[in-house]
């Protein structure tokens, strides 16, 4: 594995094992309304950011309800689950204290919440590791577009040459590379449709934190 001064981690399906808190909400969610959950539908709004969802999903299913509403329930639903039951991938932990102790600078590239994220880095005794924190809400564009990792490393104050960014999903991969950032793919159920595309996409491809601290 190549040396960086910078890692920006994606939270969800990525670092945290969080992806069946969306699952379950998506079913909840639309479930309410009289809606099965169509099978591209996450994968439709995993890259988007919440605001971006919310006007999707309104869209998609003819609601007569503002984003505004939306975001709110979803972070309602999620809200414990972070906070109480969402773990670290596996050897997650032991990778991120490895990256502070030699000095790497660390940040958050995220579709998720501060208020989501921080309560489960806490509990998972992690969130201390971090330098930076970003998430799409803050920037233009989702993870289709490079903004939420280019602004990370801004914020870490490095390059994206000097910068590793680790994602499980395709569309936030490409996005990355774009940008001139090297990028370690995560392998997750939830994208396990697009592995062969993500680890073409990908200069590095992992299925556990493990092979990192080799």
């Amino acid at each position: 594995m190549i040396r960086k001064k910078g890692a920006i981690f994606d939270m969800d399906g990525t670092l945290l094992d969080s992806m069946w808190v969306w699952r379950q909400i998506d079913v909840d969610f639309l479930g309410r309304r009289g809606f099965e959950v169509p099978s591209d539908y996450l994968e439709m709004i995993t890259p988007m950011g919440y605001c971006r969802a919310a006007e999707y999903t309104i869209e998609r299913f003819g609601l007569n309800e503002k984003p505004e509403d939306l975001i709110q329930e979803w972070h309602g639903m999620a809200a414990e689950a972070y906070a109480k039951k969402v773990e670290l991938k596996s050897h997650a932990k032991e990778y991120l204290l490895k990256l502070k102790k030699t000095g790497t600078r660390i940040a958050a590239a995220t579709s998720s919440a501060y208020e989501l994220i921080a309560p489960c880095l806490e509990r998972n005794g992690v969130l201390e590791c971090f330098d930076a924190f970003v998430t799409t809400m803050e920037v233009p564009h989702g993870k289709d577009f490079p903004d939420v990792y280019l602004e990370a490393a801004k914020r870490l104050k490095l390059s994206p040459e000097e910068c590793l960014v680790y994602e499980d999903i395709y569309k936030g991969i490409c996005a990355a590379k774009s940008a001139g950032f090297k990028v370690v793919a995560m392998r997750e159920e939830a994208s396990i449709d697009d592995q062969e595309k993500i680890r073409q996409a990908s200069d590095y491809y992992i299925k556990d934190f493990v092979e990192l601290l080799k």
